[in-house]
C-alpha cells in the first residue's frame, strides 16, 4: 500500500517536505540544516525511485527566485548608493575565489562541468545557485554534487565564524564597545524637549521666517502662547515667553536651544481637540512621494513629529520618501487627523494583503527576460535564463516601487510563505530526479567532490578575512556579516548573531546577500557557458 501511495507525486511530496522538516529541525551544538534538508530526503526518496514531476519543481523555482528578488531589490540597488562599497567588493572576491576554486579543482579532478557549477553552489549553501547550476548544465549531476557539498557549506562557516575572533585575537566585548562609539551618531535616537522663546533676535518672527528644521533639524511640534497650545504652521509667530515643544536628535534640539532659548523640565499638553496619533502609510497614491510634497501643515494644519519605518525612528525630513508600511505620528485636531488618515490609507488590513496581479505580471516579465539572448561574437552569447531573467526583473521591479496603480512589493508574511513554498516544490522535485544516480556517483567520485566542496567553503572565507580584515581594516562585525552574506549563508549569520548583541553583522549581511546571490548566479551560467 505505501508503494502504491508514494506513486502519488502529491503524497510523496508532502510526505518528503514532513519528514525534511523533522531533520531540519534536529539540533546537534547549534547546527541545524533547517529547511534545506528537504534536499537530502528527496535524495533518500529519489534513489528508491520516487519522482516529483518537473512541473512541479519549475513551478516552485519561479516563486522561490521572484520571492527572493522581491526581498532583495531595495538593498541591492541601495548598497551600490551606501558606504558599502568595500563590503561588495569582498564579497565579489569571496563569489570570485570560491568560483576560481571549483574551476581549479576541475582541471585537477577532471569533473565535468555540471558537478563543478553544483559544487560551487552547495559550498556556497546557494538554492538560487543550484537553480542557476540546473537551469545552466540542464544536468541532474549539479543537484548531486551540491547535496555533497552542502553539509560542509553549512557547518564549515558556522565554525569559521565562531573561531574567528579567536583566531584574529580580538575581544568580542572591547569590538562592541569600539564600534558604539564609531556608530553612535549613524542613527541618532529622537528625542523631544520644551523650550521658552527668550532670544531676542526671533521675537516677532514667523517659523518659516526662522527656517527653524533647516537650521536645526529639529521640528516644531507645539507652541503655547499665553494659555493656548496649538499645532504650528509654517506662519505662526514666535513671541516673547512662548513655549516651544521641538522633535530631533540630541543634537538637533541642542541646536535648537541656541536659536530658540533655555530649555525646560516641563511638556506641553495638547488642547482637548487637539491628538497625537500614528498613522499607516498603505495608500497606493502616496507611496513614492516626499513628505515635504504633501505639504501636510498647509492643508491638513497636522505636524508630522516623527516616522517609523522597520523599527527605526527616522526625522521627518521633507525630502524623506515614504515607502509602504510606514508609520507617521502625527498631530493635529481631531478633524485633520480623519482627513489626513483618509489621505495616507492607515489600513492595517493591507498590510497583510496579497494582490496577486504584481506576482503574476512580474514573473511573466521575469521569464521575457530569461529569453533574450546578448550576443558578444559567434562563438559567444549570454542569456539570463529563467533564473537570471526572474531575478533581474524582480530586483528592478522592487526597487522601482510602483508603477501606476501597481505596487511591486509585498508584505513579509506573503513573501515568506511563497518563498518556502517555491523553495520546498523546487528542492523535492530536484533532489528526487537526482537520487537515482546519487549513491553510483558517490562511489565514482563523491570523496573527491566532497574535497573539492571543503576548499570551495575554505578559501573564500580565508580571502575574506585576508582582504577585509588586514587589509581594508574593516571591523569584526562587519567582517562576520559580509563573510556570511557572500557564502550566503544564513545560519552562518545565525551564529554570527549568538555572539554579540550589536546589529552590525546583520546590517552588513543584509547589504551584501542581494550581491552575492546576484554575482553567484551570473557567475555560474559563465562558467556552465565557457567550459
Amino acid at each position: 500500500m505505501l508503494v502504491g501511495l508514494l506513486q502519488s507525486s502529491y503524497f510523496a511530496l508532502f510526505l518528503i517536505v514532513a519528514l525534511g522538516f523533522v531533520l531540519g529541525r534536529i539540533n546537534f551544538k547549534g547546527i541545524s540544516l533547517d529547511v534545506s534538508a528537504v534536499i537530502f530526503i528527496a535524495l533518500l526518496f529519489g534513489h528508491f525511485g520516487v519522482i516529483i514531476p518537473k512541473e512541479l519543481g519549475n513551478f516552485g523555482l519561479v516563486l522561490f527566485i521572484f520571492t527572493i528578488g522581491i526581498q532583495a531589490g531595495p538593498g541591492f540597488f541601495d548598497s551600490f548608493r551606501s558606504k558599502g562599497k568595500v563590503l561588495i567588493l569582498i564579497t565579489l572576491l569571496i563569489i570570485g575565489s570560491a568560483c576560481m576554486t571549483g574551476v581549479l579543482f576541475k582541471y585537477l579532478l577532471h569533473i565535468d562541468m555540471a558537478e563543478t557549477v553544483g559544487l560551487i553552489a552547495g559550498s556556497l549553501t546557494s538554492t538560487p545557485g543550484l537553480a542557476a547550476a540546473i537551469d545552466s548544465s540542464q544536468s541532474s549531476a549539479a543537484s548531486i554534487a551540491y547535496g555533497i557539498a552542502y553539509p560542509f557549506g553549512v557547518i564549515g562557516v558556522i565554525l569559521f565564524i565562531k573561531l574567528l575572533p579567536g583566531l584574529l585575537r580580538l575581544d568580542i566585548k572591547k569590538e562592541e564597545k569600539r564600534l558604539e562609539m564609531q556608530q553612535r551618531d549613524k542613527y541618532p535616537e529622537i528625542y523631544t524637549g520644551t523650550f521658552r522663546v527668550t532670544n531676542e533676535n526671533i521675537f516677532n518672527k514667523s517659523l518659516i521666517q526662522l527656517q527653524i528644521r533647516t537650521m536645526t533639524g529639529a521640528v516644531i511640534s507645539r507652541v503655547k502662547h499665553g494659555d493656548k497650545t496649538e499645532v504650528p504652521s509654517a506662519k505662526t509667530m514666535l513671541y516673547q515667553g512662548d513655549l516651544v515643544k521641538a522633535v530631533g536628535s540630541e543634537y538637533a534640539l541642542a541646536q535648537l536651544g541656541v536659536l530658540v532659548g533655555e530649555r525646560l523640565q516641563e511638556d506641553l499638553p495638547l488642547a482637548t481637540s487637539y491628538e497625537l496619533q500614528s498613522l499607516l502609510l498603505t495608500k497606493k497614491e502616496v507611496i513614492g512621494k516626499t513628505l515635504g510634497s504633501l505639504n501636510l501643515q498647509q492643508n491638513f494644519g497636522c505636524t508630522v513629529t516623527r516616522i517609523r519605518r522597520s523599527g527605526i525612528d527616522l526625522s521627518p525630513e521633507p525630502g524623506l520618501t515614504l515607502k509602504f508600511g510606514d508609520k507617521l505620528l502625527v498631530v493635529g485636531h481631531q478633524d485633520s487627523l480623519k482627513e489626513l488618515a483618509k489621505l495616507l490609507g492607515n489600513d492595517e488590513k493591507r498590510l497583510s494583503d496579497t494582490d496577486f496581479f504584481p506576482i503574476a505580471m512580474g514573473i511573466v516579465l521575469g521569464v521575457l527576460v530569461g529569453k533574450i539572448n546578448i550576443s558578444f561574437s559567434d562563438s559567444f552569447s549570454f542569456s539570463p535564463g529563467l533564473t537570471g531573467g526572474i531575478l533581474l526583473t524582480a530586483l528592478v521591479l522592487s526597487s522601482v516601487g510602483k508603477t501606476g496603480p501597481i505596487l511591486w512589493s509585498m508584505s513579509g508574511a506573503a513573501n515568506l510563505l511563497l518563498r518556502q513554498l517555491g523553495l520546498l516544490l523546487f528542492l523535492a522535485e530536484v533532489g528526487t530526479s537526482a537520487g537515482a544516480n546519487l549513491v553510483e556517483t558517490f562511489r565514482e567520485s563523491g570523496w573527491a567532490l566532497f574535497g573539492a566542496g571543503v576548499a570551495i567553503t575554505l578559501v573564500p572565507m580565508i580571502v575574506a578575512v585576508a582582504v577585509g580584515y588586514f587589509v581594508f581594516k574593516i571591523n569584526l562585525f562587519d567582517l562576520m556579516g559580509t563573510i556570511t552574506g557572500g557564502m550566503t549563508s544564513t545560519p552562518g549569520l545565525a551564529a554570527a548573531g549568538s555572539m554579540t548583541d550589536s546589529d552590525a553583522p546583520s546590517v552588513a549581511y543584509a547589504t551584501v546577500y542581494p550581491i552575492a546571490m546576484v554575482f553567484l548566479i551570473v557567475f555560474i551560467q559563465v562558467i556552465a557557458i565557457l567550459l
